[in-house]
């Protein structure tokens, strides 16, 4: 009977995923959990509780709570009782989710546990902030405090005006995505000692918008397990999305563990595991203010995190500064010019930075090479002079995560010029650094170990300048050495690498 369970739930789930297009799925941001993924989360979870109480916010076909309900079941000692919460405000999937709910009930009773299940059609958010209200008018609302809870939350940015945003907001719950709106207020909800299983995308693993939510989640719980798919178009195969997805284990404990199991696997069938027990000071350092989660999957990437401790130096300390280029090309459409003229500045794109350093201009590219040097544009534009360049967008094919680059005065003669919104620029308080400095600080981001670290917290293409500014460098002493092995050319991958273990002693 309980192979019936997750066989009518995943039937359920490819009869949904079929009836309705992918892209109006997409445009919900809605993905159903496989079974094999839903049964591996309910495996994660630890405590036997006589009394569980499951929450599965946004419950689609109700494959989670199933899976979760089996597991339960299949335990001995099992529970007395289980209650399921599924919330769910797509009235095409109520029917499914009442048939799960029926089968649990059946498989509940075979096994002599008492059941409960409740399918709520109601918006998520909307449920668990009068949950968590704790106001005047408080009183009105039955609290439900769960002992599970697990979740494939919808990935959809929220509108900054919408009343989803403003519910959110006025709880302290305000975020960027609905993700990590359902993760934040679904830990919020459970009881102490509860857990929390999620599949969501690692991108609030860093980055300054799911700052708050990060802060709240690490020192609101404590951090088990987390799960990574090593192919960005596994999780959700069927549906050909392509997302670096991450599942997470948590415990409702303000104590932080001593260590945290990471394990990945290529596909999701979850044959092949590898595991690895990394300390938890490894996965979040000590006294991060952004509270950075590094991805550590191997013994490799441990000691990529114990050379890189060897760097002390924040940017500040060196006396330098990354910014986002100024020029967003669209908003300065009328200034600027495909090619350089009278009265014109270099404009400086991603397609500009070949080879370790700016080649400008591209006349076979289609992006423009100039911007009016007007009133209009003046502060658009800084003083030529020894820049570091990083892009902000990489390719997938690209080898490197972080592609930098210099500025070189010497090979672009201008007195201003324009970097465009898709480049970051290392500068001196807005003006030039010195050549040595400028050659060294792109030699060390363009190195293998810069690289190798940055993918442990970003799982993205993007490289925010959050992120470069947050990492801790070589001293400025190492920084103009390293600049002096930097001529014309950029060295080779082994080059840069074997310089950094000849000047720093640093094996990479």
């Amino acid at each position: 009977m309980m192979s019936n369970l997750l066989v009518a739930t995943e039937k359920a789930r490819k009869t949904i995923s079929g009836a309705i297009h992918r892209n109006d799925r997409a445009e919900i941001g809605q993905f159903l959990t496989p079974l094999a993924t839903a049964q591996f989360m309910a495996g994660l979870f630890e405590r036997d509780v006589e009394h569980v109480r499951i929450l599965d916010a946004g419950a689609g076909g109700g494959v989670l709570f199933a899976a979760c309900v089996q597991a339960f079941c299949s335990r001995h000692p099992r529970p007395k009782s289980i209650k399921v919460v599924a919330i769910e405000n797509d009235r095409n999937m109520l029917s499914h989710l009442n048939d799960a709910i029926q089968i649990c009930r059946d498989i509940c009773q075979r096994t002599g546990v008492h059941f409960i299940g409740t399918v709520k059609e109601e918006d998520f958010v909307s449920f668990a902030t009068k949950q968590l209200d704790e106001g005047f008018f408080a009183y009105n609302t039955e609290k439900i405090r769960f002992t599970h809870a697990i979740l494939n939350p919808p990935y959809k940015k929220i509108n900054s005006r919408s009343s989803v945003r403003k519910m959110l907001d006025f709880s302290g719950h305000g975020t960027s995505n609905l993700y990590a709106a359902f993760v934040w207020l679904a830990f919020k909800m459970l009881a102490p000692g509860g857990e929390l299983v999620a599949i969501t995308p690692r991108s609030f693993c860093n980055g300054p918008y799911f700052k708050n939510f990060r802060k709240d989640l690490l020192e609101s719980t404590s951090m088990k397990n987390i799960h990574v798919f090593k192919s960005r178009d596994k999780a959700f195969h069927e549906d050909s999305v392509l997302q670096e997805n991450i599942i997470y284990h948590v415990i409702r404990d303000a104590s932080n563990p001593k260590s945290v199991i990471i394990s990945s696997t290529d596909g999701i069938d979850y044959s092949d595991i590898n595991k690895i027990s990394v300390p938890y000071e490894n996965v979040v350092i000590p006294e991060d203010p952004d509270y950075f989660i590094h991805l550590i999957q191997s013994e490799k990437d441990l000691m990529v995190m114990e050379r890189m401790k060897r760097f002390a130096h924040k940017l500040e300390a060196l006396g330098l500064e990354v910014s986002t280029g100024r020029v967003v090309d669209f908003r300065a459409r009328e200034f600027i010019r495909q090619n350089a003229g009278k009265n014109t500045a270099p404009l400086i794109y991603p397609c500009h930075l070949k080879n370790g350093f700016v080649e400008w201009p591209n006349k076979e590219g289609k992006k423009p090479n100039a911007i009016l040097d007007c009133d209009e544009t003046s502060n658009l534009l800084v003083q030529s002079g020894y820049y570091v360049l990083v892009k902000r967008f990489t390719a997938k094919e690209e080898r490197r995560r972080v592609v930098a680059s210099v500025f070189d005065p010497q090979r672009i003669k201008t007195k201003l010029v324009g970097f465009e919104n898709h480049v970051n620029y290392f500068h001196v308080k807005g003006k030039s650094l010195s050549e040595n400095m400028a050659k060294g600080l792109a030699l060390f981001l363009n190195s293998s170990i810069f690289d190798e670290y940055f993918r442990l917290f970003s799982g993205h293409t993007q490289v925010n300048a959050t992120d470069l500014r947050k990492i801790r460098y070589p001293s400025r002493a190492e920084l103009l050495r390293l600049g002096e092995h930097v001529k014309t050319v950029m060295p080779e991958q082994d080059v840069i690498d074997k310089i950094l273990t000849e000047e720093l002693g640093l094996h990479v």
